[in-house]
Parts: C-alpha cells; structure tokens; sequence
C-alpha cells in the first residue's frame, strides 16, 4: 500500500490536511468520499447545521461528514494550492500548484459556502490573517508621529 502524500493536523482553523512529501502540480491528493444524497436533502441537513457537504451537481450532493472520509479535512484558503475536479461522478482533488512538505492542502470552498458559513465571523485563511497584519502595521505607520 503506498504511503499517503499527507496527514491530518492541527491548523490555524482546526484540524487540516498537510504535506508530507513534496506533490507536484496536478498530482492528484484526494477524494472526497460519502454518501450521495439528493441536494434537497443536503439543503435540509446545512439547515440544522451540517457542514461537510459537496454538490456534485444541481440533483445530487456528497454528504462527506464521515471521518474516514479524509478530503473533508481540507480547509479553505482565498489562495488556494489545490482544487476540486468532477471525475466519472467523484469528486478528486489535485494540486495547483508544487505543495511543499509541511504545508497545509487547501481549496476555494465557494462564493456560496464563504457567504453563509465563512464571512459572518470572519476568513481565518493563511492568505487573509496575512493581509490584515499588514494592513495593521500600515496603519500603525501611519498613526505613528514622524520624528525629525
């Protein structure tokens, strides 16, 4: 059995997927797995809560709420190094980029997902924790009295 590409971990936003080896550009890194239910069905289940859910098409979604299911680890990023591909009705995910060893696996989630789940409390994302810190000392430059 070949050794997995990554392993789950402890992120800045819970638990993430993260490299342990070098993959390389569209090297495929995982499926999403889970039972495929009726998106109404997954509508009603978001409804109360649930989170893990991929819709494949307008009739028919993932429910990847299972924890064998490893894809469901991958966390959002507005910059992301991999995305999800439509396979023979699976959905896999591949790289967008080199991942480098120790680097956490993420994905776009969606305009849709962002706005409901996401935006309300805010992105916590690597790439937006790093453009308010530099939006912040910006300011603190700013507001600091120039010495001369």
């Amino acid at each position: 059995m070949p050794s997995r590409s990554f392993r789950v971990g402890r992120s800045a936003t819970g638990l993430g997927l993260f490299a342990t080896k070098p993959i390389k550009r569209t090297a495929y890194i995982a499926t999403y797995r889970g039972r495929r239910i009726s998106t109404e069905e997954s509508e009603e289940r978001e409804r109360h809560g649930a989170k893990y859910m991929f819709e494949l098409n307008r009739r028919w979604t993932i429910d990847g709420s299972s924890r064998w299911n490893v894809a469901r680890y991958l966390n959002h990023s507005c910059r992301p190094n991999a995305k999800p591909v439509l396979r023979k009705g699976r959905i896999v995910f591949v790289a967008l980029r080199r991942i480098a060893p120790g680097e956490e696996i993420t994905y776009d989630y969606g305009r849709e997902y962002f706005d409901f789940f996401i935006k309300p409390s805010g992105c916590r994302c690597a790439a937006c924790v790093a453009r308010a810190k530099t939006r912040r000392s910006r300011r603190q430059r700013q507001a600091a009295p120039s010495r001369l």
